[in-house]
């Protein structure tokens, strides 16, 4: 199991310095994910974990191919602090199988790392990361892929993947407000 403590250290010993909006978005994110810990019981911790690493994969260090995603997952793969299900879910986080295929990089990503079957698990961490502005504020999906579309433009390859994911992305917002409504979590 992936301790939350060792994520933060490694999350912000890459983002903290180098990319601190991107540090600042992370501990959103994270934070986020701690308040769905009611909701996930026994994955809270992975949840958490996954959510501040996502987006390692942007510290200049580990930029390989130059899609965070898979850039952020092969640098945890080796880190023996890291379980599976936390690269999984890092690698595919808010349907980065569609951005990998905007970028010539479906294959790979989902040969190395296959999406997780834990539909609650990758929802919520899409929940998480579409929910929480570029400064670790709180927002609405709907919002968070317009500000997405205007930071990168309709038609970079964010632009396309965003509007393309777009359905989804709100989907999974409103499968995770269902299942915190559930349990009677307000979100």
């Amino acid at each position: 199991m992936t301790t939350v403590g060792c994520a933060y250290e490694l999350a912000e010993a890459l983002l903290g310095e180098s990319l601190p909006r991107r540090w600042a978005h992370t501990q959103g994110v994270a934070s986020r994910a701690r308040s769905l810990a009611p909701v996930m019981g026994d994955r809270a911790n992975d949840l958490e974990a996954a959510a501040v690493l996502h987006d390692i994969g942007y510290s200049p260090p580990l930029v390989g191919t130059g899609f965070h995603p898979l850039d952020g997952a092969r640098h945890l793969r080796t880190l023996n602090e890291v379980d599976d299900r936390v690269v999984r879910l890092v690698a595919n986080h808010s349907f980065a199988l569609l951005e990998a295929e905007e970028r010539g990089l479906r294959s790979e990503l989902a040969d190395e790392f296959p999406l997780l079957d834990e539909p609650l698990l990758v929802d919520a961490l899409v929940y998480c990361d579409m929910t929480t502005t570029p400064d670790g504020g709180c927002t609405t999906s709907e919002e968070r892929v317009g500000e997405i579309l205007g930071r990168y433009g309709a038609d970079s390859i964010v632009g396309r993947f965003i509007r393309r994911a777009a359905p989804e992305i709100h989907a999974s917002v409103g499968r995770v407000r269902a299942a915190a409504d559930e349990v009677g979590l307000v979100l």
